[in-house]
């Protein structure tokens, strides 16, 4: 007897309607896509497992407890000598990241804007300058860049003995630049509480004298306010806790400046370097941004008697930042990132520390690898989550 073949044509058309179902159809790809992004997991697992016991080597973090073995020539936060151990090791790899990432962050942001206002000044000359300026710098590598500022700070600038010196408080020389440095004493902790404090009104005040803005239309000068209060209880509080604050000033002794802090070559040429690099981009960004406000906006500011800086303040950047804000994300996500070229120059960032020599010393390239992974990862999601979160603030309410 033959098989029934009348279960064919339903199976087809079962399928059929599965498929041409879009929720159903959506589901399906979803399994497929992770079935095989799991599969491309455990394949790579299997490899890592097999090829680790073929080289006799075992996944493990024991590694960070042990001596380090090696000097870090910069390290302003926390107390690291050669004797410390690798976890120390990384963790002065990953504050010198954060600092020298936030300082070009900031320099970025401000260079950038200037340069993107600048862009659209009615000054032929100046125009042009800062035209040129920022072709010039988008289209070399930020490498040549690095490796540029680093060479004239390390062949231009005078040897310590003959330092520039400026009112015999910060000096510029060849080795880096020597600033003084705070030691805090006791008392200090209530005087950081007050600057807290202060700084939480400030805030309140801003969002009060914004709503009342929105409202009515009156104008507060909140910079002045937000600094003289910040200012005025800082200093009160500073002087009744009897200045518990002293500065180590750089002295030259012998031939090099002791005491104060020492910005190494290697930083102020990577801070340099990735600040005006991307402030060049940021600077196209944010004239992109302006210019994407009609102009009539302008021509309606002049017309109700606001002031050329009012309306830039109070009309047009409000409205560029919508156009503004979402790549310039991806440019402070180019800045953490690309400081990993600090290795190149000799900076101890994360990459030269646990993701160059503690990795050479102790061979374990998988481990050292995912902890360099893992610390950009973070900062790249916290400064995605930051910037999304300013965004939302920004955005211009419908009415």
């Amino acid at each position: 007897m033959g098989v029934p073949t009348g279960t064919e044509p339903s199976s087809s058309n079962l399928i059929t309607r599965l498929w041409g179902n879009e929720e159903t159809r959506s589901v399906i790809i979803q399994i497929v896509t992770l079935t095989v992004v799991f599969a491309v997991l455990a394949l790579l697992v299997r490899n890592v497992v097999i090829n680790f016991a073929a080289n006799d080597k075992s996944f493990s973090f024991d590694f960070l407890f042990a001596p380090a073995g090696y000097d870090i020539t910069f390290s302003p936060f926390i107390e690291y000598s050669s004797r410390s151990t690798h976890l120390r090791a990384a963790a002065v790899g990953i504050l010198n990241t954060i600092f020298v990432a936030a300082c070009s962050i900031v320099l970025a942001t401000v260079m950038g804007f200037t340069m993107g206002i600048l862009r659209l000044s009615s000054n032929w000359l100046v125009n042009r300058i800062v035209y040129v300026f920022i072709e010039f710098t988008r289209n070399v590598p930020l490498l040549l860049h690095i490796f540029f500022v680093h060479g004239i700070i390390v062949t231009t600038l005078p040897v310590p003995k003959q330092a520039m010196n400026i009112s015999d408080t910060f000096f510029l020389t060849n080795r880096g630049f020597y600033v003084p440095a705070p030691v805090l004493e006791e008392g200090a902790g209530v005087v950081v509480i007050i600057l807290g404090l202060a700084i939480l009104c400030v805030i309140g005040f801003w969002r009060w004298a914004k709503q009342v803005r929105d409202e009515t239309g009156k104008i507060y000068p909140v910079f002045w306010v937000s600094v003289g209060a910040i200012v005025g209880a800082t200093g009160i509080a500073y002087f009744l806790m009897g200045m518990p604050l002293s500065w180590s000033m750089p002295a030259l002794k012998g031939f090099n400046f002791k005491g104060g802090m020492a910005l190494k070559p290697e930083f102020l040429a990577l801070w340099l370097a990735l600040s005006y690099y991307h402030a060049s981009f940021i600077a196209e960004i944010v004239r992109g941004g302006v210019l994407a406000v009609s102009h009539g906006q302008t021509e309606a500011a002049y017309a109700v008697g606001l002031r050329p800086s009012r309306t830039l303040q109070l009309v047009i950047v409000p409205q560029a930042l919508r156009v503004i804000i979402p790549p310039l994300a991806s440019m402070y996500l180019n800045v953490t990132k690309n400081s990993s070229l600090a290795i190149a120059i000799g900076y101890m960032d994360v990459v030269a520390t646990i993701g160059g020599i503690t990795l050479m010393q102790t061979g374990k390239e998988m481990e050292t690898m995912i902890i360099v992974l893992l610390t950009y990862l973070f900062f790249s999601l916290l400064i995605s989550a930051f910037m999304n979160w300013f965004n939302r603030r920004m955005k211009l309410a419908e009415r």
